[in-house]
């Protein structure tokens, strides 16, 4: 009766685990890049795959038990390898075609999806520098000397339990990165103190942002929204509260969003003085002397 009631525990733990699991997800989110798209490719056509090969053996499984078995007359075999032609090839057979599979079928989309993703130089349009630290994350624009912080903005009575929990709980912030639609942007990221890892899933991107160290990645977003991710490194009590947010609008949006975020020109300089006073100004100073000696003479 015990063991009955544990697990009767065990199975509403689960289920109540299950039903509270906010945001569950059978599929990877829409892909918005090419990267991304290689990704969903790449899982669907491994799961397609090795659901073929779990149940082709399971079945084989089901009717060797059922046709080889003890009642039918059969006697279990006393061979410890294969012993002729037709044993060999059951043996070899099954380990060619691992790896066909493994090479050809995964192998060849895996490479291209991999040279894809590092491929960080050719043809950028835009390069951002993400910086991780210990809790928010720094963006830069090297080229349009533009830089700004993104912070977490959930509020802490949510985070306390003292308020309803917000759509976007901890994954809204103050700063989100703006980025322009269709345009290709070569990131780098590094760290001012322990590894972090910036990441938005639907971009199909994760790299680590490590002390010390400059890393790459790209990203061609195809379709405007808004897209939220977080820091995927342990980096600290705060982790949790590393959200990140990308804002991906048009060209014309983000011309107008970058000149806004640019440091306002330098003060003009004051007028210029008048002519005589520049010209007095240059004029040579006489000595006390000189100037008694020149009235006298008048």
């Amino acid at each position: 009766m015990h063991l009955f009631y544990k697990l009767g525990l065990g199975f509403w733990a689960a289920l109540m685990s299950v039903v509270g699991h906010a945001g569950y997800a059978y599929n990877l989110p829409e892909p918005v890049t090419p990267i991304a798209r290689e990704t969903l490719h790449m899982h669907n056509l491994v799961m397609v795959v090795i659901l073929i090969m779990f149940f082709a053996v399971f079945a084989m499984l089901i009717y060797s038990f059922y046709t080889h078995r003890k009642a039918a007359g059969h006697k279990a075999a006393t061979f410890t390898g294969p012993t002729n032609r037709k044993q060999w090839l059951w043996a070899l057979f099954p380990f060619a075609l691992l790896f066909v599979i493994d090479y050809g079928v995964f192998g060849i989309p895996a490479y291209h999806a991999v040279v894809l993703y590092e491929d960080t130089k050719t043809d950028a349009d835009l390069v951002v520098k993400v910086t991780g630290s210990q809790w928010m994350w720094q963006y830069e624009f090297p080229a349009e000397g533009v830089s700004y912080t993104s912070r977490l903005i959930t509020p802490r009575d949510q985070i306390d339990n003292g308020a309803v929990k917000g759509e976007n709980y901890l994954l809204e912030v103050d700063n989100p990165l703006v980025l322009p639609v269709n345009k290709k942007v070569r990131f780098i990221t590094t760290s001012n103190d322990v590894i972090h890892s910036w990441w938005v899933p639907a971009f199909g991107v994760k790299r680590d942002a490590v002390p010390g160290f400059l890393r790459e990645f790209w990203a061609k977003v195809e379709k405007t929204g808004t897209y939220r991710g977080q820091c995927s490194e342990l980096c600290g009590k705060e982790h949790g509260f590393m959200p990140v947010v990308v804002k991906v609008v048009s060209q014309e949006e983000f011309a107008t969003w970058l000149a806004s975020k640019k440091p306002a020109p330098a003060a003009a300089a004051a007028p210029a003085a008048p002519a005589s006073a520049t010209a007095a100004a240059t004029l040579p100073t006489l000595p006390a002397k000189a100037v008694v000696v020149a009235k006298a003479a008048q």
